[in-house]
């Protein structure tokens, strides 16, 4: 295993000294990479939930047998996410006659976010509209396939149906993630806790321009550089 992903694992745990977990912060602002993993080893409880008797005691005598377990089982995550977008694509693909388009929505409840929101990672954009006031930022991972994309979104009053939409440098729009905001809204008072929205979509992001979070069939409440 890589010092990479000890250092997540451990930083995950809360086991680094200060000195340590201060290097890993620094080093987590620039690194996508880890601020992916970092996002899946989020959820401790579901990780360490239901593990078979493959795992042995031997595997808890130490820091490194923790992480190395943990690091199996966000492994093992990984690969039943795969396998489930492989066949959500195929059936788009069934459905759509050959047209191919992938989204997903997570919006947390209204109170606090849960462990298994999705949260900010990578390359990080934010912008206010003067008039809406609504403020958000988005955060951007570029792989071979696409990008992955996060939302945290504030001061949106509901009720309203919304989408996030991507535009490339040459004006194609391409609908990222669909959600429901109910009363009072996200971000406002009443509901202080802000809208977590994550999607990915196929367009590079090198030819990614901004994002607009807009009501469905109606204005554009935000523009989010790419």
């Amino acid at each position: 295993m890589s010092a990479g992903h000890i250092d997540v694992g451990a930083y995950a745990l809360g086991l680094l000294e200060d000195e340590d977990n201060a290097a890993f912060e620094a080093h987590l602002a620039s690194c996508p990479s880890c601020s992916v993993e970092l996002a899946e080893f989020a959820p401790m409880k579901a990780l360490l939930t239901g593990l078979g008797p493959v795992e042995s005691p031997e595997d808890f005598a130490s820091e490194q047998g923790v992480v190395d377990l943990l690091s199996r089982r966000a492994a093992a995550s990984r690969r039943r996410v795969r396998w489930t977008v492989a066949v959500a694509a195929a059936a788009c693909l069934v459905a759509l006659g050959g047209g191919l388009g992938i989204g997903i929505a997570v919006a947390p409840p209204h109170g606090p976010a849960s462990a298994s929101s999705p949260a900010l990672v990578g390359e990080l954009h934010s912008a206010t509209d003067p008039q809406t006031g609504v403020r958000g930022t988005v955060g951007l991972v570029a792989h071979a396939w696409g990008t992955y994309i996060t939302l945290d979104l504030a001061n949106v009053r509901g009720p309203l149906k919304c989408e996030l939409i991507a535009v490339t440098k040459t004006g194609e729009r391409q609908v990222v993630a669909g959600w429901s905001v109910g009363k009072p809204g996200d971000g406002v008072p009443g509901h202080p806790a802000h809208l977590l929205v994550a999607g990915s979509t196929a367009i590079p992001l090198a030819e990614l321009a901004h994002f607009d979070v807009i009501v469905v069939n109606g204005p554009t409440l935000l523009s989010v550089p790419a």
